[in-house]
């Protein structure tokens, strides 16, 4: 009889604790590369993970009808799943202002430029957190060529939920406000392995199954 997979509502505290420390280390490389690409530095607050149903992932982050941009990568070969970068508008407008100079005040005042250089600036961050977590895993991690949205909070946050929403109705939140010229900075970082590669992960991890 095949082995029944862990499940996201499956993970103990010391998986958790474990995502917890690899993703400190993944978004630090983040901000590091967000501070190249800004020529300014960018520190981050220290992550926390949580395992989060839709509705209260919306709560976490923000209003179901807030406008936000986000960009979303596919992670494929030995994790399969997804990874979605969520701006919020005051993130958006301080990356912009570094880049362009220039502040919008909404997401509907942007231009594509703006959408253009807030999907890089979303891609780096990925990568650079993707990177990170791969090494320390020891696994073997491609991204897809990104894509990006401007839509509501809500919406966007259906796309996982689409996805995966077969295998598990959790999403796994990363909530590591990036610090920037003194001021906390509104983001959220969702890492969406399906159920195999989450079992890999924890599994690489050394923790899969570990006491509570």
């Amino acid at each position: 009889m095949a082995k029944r997979l862990m499940s996201y509502e499956d993970m103990n505290l010391q998986e958790l604790d474990v995502m917890r420390e690899i993703s400190s280390i993944g978004t630090s490389h983040a901000a590091t590369a967000l501070s190249t690409m800004l020529q300014k530095e960018v520190r981050i607050a220290i992550p926390d993970v949580s395992i989060l149903d839709y509705e209260d992932s919306v709560d976490r982050m923000g209003e179901p009808e807030e406008i936000v941009a986000a960009t979303l990568v596919k992670m494929e070969k030995e994790v399969q799943g997804l990874m979605l970068f969520v701006f919020k508008l005051d993130l958006a407008d301080a990356v912009l202002e570094k880049l362009m100079g220039k502040r919008y005040g909404s997401f509907e005042a942007m231009d594509e430029m703006a959408y253009s250089a807030l999907e890089e600036v979303g891609n780096i961050i990925i990568c650079s957190y993707v990177n990170a977590f791969a090494k320390l895993a020891g696994m073997e991690i491609d991204l897809s060529v990104p894509g990006s949205t401007v839509n509501m909070l809500g919406g966007i946050l259906t796309v996982p939920i689409a996805e995966y929403g077969y295998e598990t109705d959790k999403l796994m939140y990363i909530n590591a406000e990036f610090i920037l010229d003194g001021k906390r900075l509104s983001d959220g970082l969702l890492m969406l392995p399906d159920i195999a590669s989450l079992n890999r992960i924890l599994e690489k991890l050394g923790v899969l199954g570990g006491d509570e």
